[in-house]
């Protein structure tokens, strides 16, 4: 059993340690010691030593993880929001209103993703809002295409029909019983979108068009560890690491998931 979720524990773990080793540790993400600038790992004061100001990389480290966590999250909301609301308007109208909506999501598909993004930092600034929901925004579209199969589907059963012929309003048999048979699907697919998410985050950070200073994230540690490898290797190891581990276990946890529900 914990073979098998072993992934999920780690996410957990993951999570915890970053939530409480602010209130451990006596230093703060972005506060500097002046008197350790690049201080070596495993030292007195600072277990996995400073970057080149002086800040602790551990409490760096576990801001950093806080923040693109966040992020996912609440990207991976706004797309579940969206995607549902759209796919399920599309799945149970059906005929040319479904046709016309999915042309649209086919559109959205070709252009490229990531521009979009980018598009949407440059134009309306490099908020943390806006981080929120404009990865959200363009990560909807494969939760609207997995919502409407799922509601063609559902429509044709025979206690929707029944519901349909007792005078049921459309939006009360889509919130009683299309939304909840469907729930399973959406978690899975919510799943998979949140390491999507965390890579596509990392990826805008590391460009310096994500979460600006003085908050941090994965990709800024990344691109800060980069920068400075050839001097300290563990300022990259570290947030790196960590990143291709959340990738993994979301990945994989959300896999599992999709199997099950599928």
């Amino acid at each position: 059993m914990l073979k098998r979720h072993f992934p999920l524990v780690l996410v957990l773990a993951i999570v915890m340690l970053a939530v409480l080793l602010p209130f451990l540790l006596p230093w703060s993400y972005d506060q500097i010691d002046w008197n350790a600038v690049r201080a070596p790992a495993f030292g007195e004061s600072h277990f996995f030593g400073t970057d080149e100001i002086g800040r602790d990389r551990l409490a760096r480290l576990a801001a950093g993880t806080r923040v693109t966590l966040m992020v996912a999250i609440a990207a991976a909301l706004v797309s579940l929001i969206v995607g549902i609301a759209w796919g399920a308007t599309a799945g149970w109208i059906g005929g040319r209103v479904d046709e016309a909506m999915m042309r649209i999501v086919d559109g959205l598909y070709a252009l490229p993703f990531m521009f979009i993004v980018i598009l949407l930092m440059v134009v309306f600034g490099r908020s943390i809002l806006l981080v929120f929901v404009g990865i959200g925004l363009v990560e909807w579209l494969t939760m609207a295409r997995v919502v409407r199969g799922q509601v063609m589907g559902l429509k044709q059963r025979p206690f929707i029909l029944a519901a349909e012929a007792a005078g049921t309003p459309s939006i009360a048999i889509i919130l009683r019983h299309i939304l909840p048979n469907i729930a399973g699907v959406a978690l899975a697919y919510l799943m998979l979108t949140v390491p999507q998410v965390v890579m596509v985050e990392s990826f805008l950070s590391f460009l310096g068009l994500g979460v600006q200073e003085p908050l941090t994230s994965l990709g800024i540690l990344v691109k800060e560890g980069a920068d400075d490898m050839d001097m300290t290797p563990l300022g990259l190891a570290l947030p790196g690491g960590l990143l291709v581990m959340l990738l993994v276990c979301l990945t994989f946890e959300g896999e599992r998931l999709r199997d099950r529900f599928s």
